[in-house]
């Protein structure tokens, strides 16, 4: 009766009931049926979760992201990200990638990105010419960019799942992410020699004016590393000075959000939180049994028997998450995930806060994957454009994604460098 609970779960879950009531019915089974435990742990772990210092980030770092998303914040990104690069060979492809690199590590959902910066990127990199394979390529790919970078809500997350320091990972992702950006941008200065694009010439005057219009949004993530980094104060300290300091630019400086619409933007962050603190404790829920019945360790030796290295645990692991990142959304895959992998990666000698880095990255790419990435249908739905169309233009970019995936998972140090 068990099994055919478990399995009746997998199904309800193919056909759209939200996964927290699926965790939730999956862990009621196992907990009263298998292993006897009191039910109430599911609660308790939600109130843990509720007073774990670190989960303060998640509402903060949430309303931030939508609120600079409710502004002209993505206007003035894409112009100063234009001056200072635009008169590149591929200029316009690198002002693409940076941009949404940056906007999605602020409002932490490539969806978004891929809606609101698509809208006037896709015309300023088709007016410079650029075929409009590589452009959807390139924008659809740019949307996943920034989970690697704070104040991702992926990082935050992945920090209050797997208990690693949150601090640590913020600065751990830097370099990783730099690698991701650098090497598409690489692929895209190639084209713009090989087709000969046009470029955007100097200006001195127009990039002023553009880095004058966006002064007061550069401190933001200026403010959250460098006070993290400094040890000047943690990520939940961080999280809060740069959700005052938001509302202080968006609503009395620039004046792009009206008062009024502040507690809409409240509300509509808060939902998300909601969303992310059900899947979450239920989570951790299922997690408790899954520890009682020894699921990870008899996995870990299971594993063992076949597998003896290191190196090669780790291409099978990022095979996995590709797999899972083409499947789920990032945010469901690192609650579910990352209890099971933890204990497996522990067996293996990996560190920690490197697995964390190799985690997202691989669930990033794993947007971009056919058939099912989730970034694939989301352009096909903001550029109207056949789903198959998109395939074609994203296996470009998945294929350099792969090579970048491969140095952050087998040079260690990319990850923990900076770390103290």
């Amino acid at each position: 009766m068990v099994t055919i609970g478990f399995i009746l779960c997998l199904v309800a879950a193919v056909f759209g009931m939200p996964l927290f009531v699926v965790i939730g019915t999956a862990t009621l089974l196992g907990l009263v049926f298998v292993s006897g435990l009191d039910p109430a742990c599911i609660f308790g772990e939600m109130y843990r979760l509720a007073s774990a210092p670190g989960m303060i980030t998640l509402p903060l770092f949430i309303f931030a992201g939508y609120a600079l998303a409710e502004s002209k914040a993505p206007i003035r990104l894409v112009n100063i990200t234009r001056a200072f690069f635009g008169w590149m060979p591929g200029g316009v492809s690198i002002v693409a990638l940076v941009a949404c690199a940056i906007f999605t590590a602020l409002t932490g959902a490539s969806g978004v990105t891929i809606i609101a910066l698509g809208a006037f990127l896709y015309p300023a990199l088709t007016e410079e010419g650029y075929d409009e394979k590589f452009t959807l390529g390139l924008l659809t790919c740019g949307g996943s960019l920034g989970f690697l970078f704070p104040p991702a809500l992926s990082i935050i997350i992945y920090g209050v799942v797997s208990q690693v320091s949150i601090d640590q990972l913020f600065i751990a992702g830097i370099i990783p992410g730099i690698v991701l950006v650098v090497i598409l941008s690489a692929y895209g200065v190639i084209k713009g020699l090989k087709f000969h694009k046009n470029r955007v010439r100097p200006n001195f005057r127009e990039s002023m004016k553009a880095l004058k219009d966006v002064a007061w949004e550069i401190p933001i993530p200026i403010v959250i590393l460098g006070g993290i980094y400094s040890g000047l104060f943690t990520a939940s300290e961080s999280a809060a000075v740069t959700a005052f300091y938001v509302v202080i630019v968006e609503v009395l400086i620039k004046r792009d959000i009206k008062v009024s619409s502040l507690p809409k933007i409240m509300v509509g962050s808060m939902l998300l939180v909601g969303a992310i603190f059900l899947l979450v404790g239920t989570a951790l829920g299922l997690t408790n049994f899954l520890i009682d019945q020894q699921i990870p360790m008899k996995a870990l030796a299971f594993i063992q028997q076949f597998v003896h290295s290191k190196l090669t645990f780790l291409l099978i692991l990022n095979v996995f998450l590709l797999m899972v990142g083409g499947l789920m959304e990032i945010f469901s895959a690192i609650i579910v995930i990352v209890p099971l992998i933890i204990p497996i990666a522990h067996g293996y000698g990996i560190n920690p806060i490197h697995l964390g880095i190799v985690f997202i990255a691989n669930l990033e790419i794993g947007y971009l994957m056919p058939p099912f990435g989730i970034n694939l249908y989301i352009s096909s739905f903001r550029f109207q454009q056949p789903i198959t169309k998109l395939f074609s233009a994203a296996l470009p970019f998945v294929g350099i994604l792969l090579i970048a995936l491969m140095l952050i998972t087998y040079i260690p140090q990319l990850s923990l460098m900076l770390i103290k």
